[in-house]
């Protein structure tokens, strides 16, 4: 790792333990709570800082749209901070698309972290994390660094600390479009929100008994292998839950030094699966202050 460069760079992908929506903005905005927890299926970047002012994204393994999160990002904080320093950014995917797991998200808060670094601005986590909003709902949870519960649109992160734990993940091959999700007549948007307990030693057990995904309901009838998926998992670990608007549901595999039960050895066409482990913060949760 050189002044110029950041090799090996982690974006953990994440799971919403529960996800409830409870209202609605006059602006349309969507009110949610969610619980959510880092895991350690992540998408690896390479950033290099550039002194033409110029921002390049490289693909090292699928290929992302064109304008793609990441890039808006380096472009947003370049707009904000008025470098003229830019960045050659490579990106390896691991974490599936289309999945709910916050992938492309992840993604960009890395790139935020990396840049604010390389190209030595200084800017604390709060600065960075309101140029994060603007991108997206998820991306303010990656610069927090912490597993949370998160509210309103994203932009308010409450520490939870989550005991170390095994989950199941499994992403069907098809995906959902997340506007066909929130203009479904099967989404409930009035759901009362949860007061998290003051002492709470088991966060993840907690939001099984406490709350649900609302955007599982339409995602299943948008989506039949979604609730394949959900069967398949409920049969193996006994729990299954959609994360975010994606199609990838996961279990609760246990707290030892092995999972309770594996994933299906054989599975359909295009479905991918992993057992992952929680993380207890992002791996650059150091990289910004305040």
């Amino acid at each position: 790792m050189s002044a110029g460069a950041y090799f090996d760079l982690a974006a953990p992908a994440k799971l919403n333990l529960l996800l409830h929506v409870i209202g609605r903005r006059p602006d349309g905005y969507h009110l949610l709570q969610s619980l959510i927890v880092l895991i350690d299926w992540c998408d690896t970047l390479h950033v290099e800082r550039r002194s033409d002012g110029r921002l390049a994204r490289h693909d090292l393994a699928s290929a992302l749209p064109e304008d793609d999160l990441c890039l808006r990002a380096a472009r947003a904080l370049q707009q904000a901070s008025g470098t003229t320093s830019g960045a050659d950014i490579w990106i390896e995917k691991g974490v599936p698309s289309g999945a709910g797991m916050g992938g492309g998200s992840s993604d960009a808060a890395t790139t935020l972290l990396a840049l604010n670094r390389l190209w030595r601005l200084g800017w604390p986590r709060t600065r960075l994390g309101e140029l994060a909003l603007s991108l997206g709902a998820d991306v303010p949870f990656f610069i927090g660094g912490q597993n949370a519960l998160v509210e309103g649109i994203g932009e308010r992160l409450t520490p939870v600390p989550v005991v170390p734990q095994w989950f199941a993940v499994l992403k069907p091959e098809a995906s959902i479009d997340t506007g066909s999700i929130f203009v479904s007549s099967a989404l409930c948007r009035e759901t009362p929100a949860v007061i998290l307990p003051g002492s709470l030693e088991d966060a993840v057990a907690w939001s099984e008994t406490a709350g649900r995904n609302d955007l599982q309901p339409p995602a299943e009838s948008l989506c039949p292998d979604v609730t394949r998926a959900l069967d398949c998992m409920r049969e193996r670990f006994g729990n299954s839950r959609m994360t975010g608007s994606g199609s990838a549901v996961f279990s609760r595999a246990g707290t030892g030094d092995r999972p309770m039960a594996s994933l299906p050895e054989a599975m359909p066409a295009g479905w991918v699966g992993r057992m992952c482990r929680s993380l207890a913060a992002h791996p650059l949760a150091d990289w910004a202050a305040g």
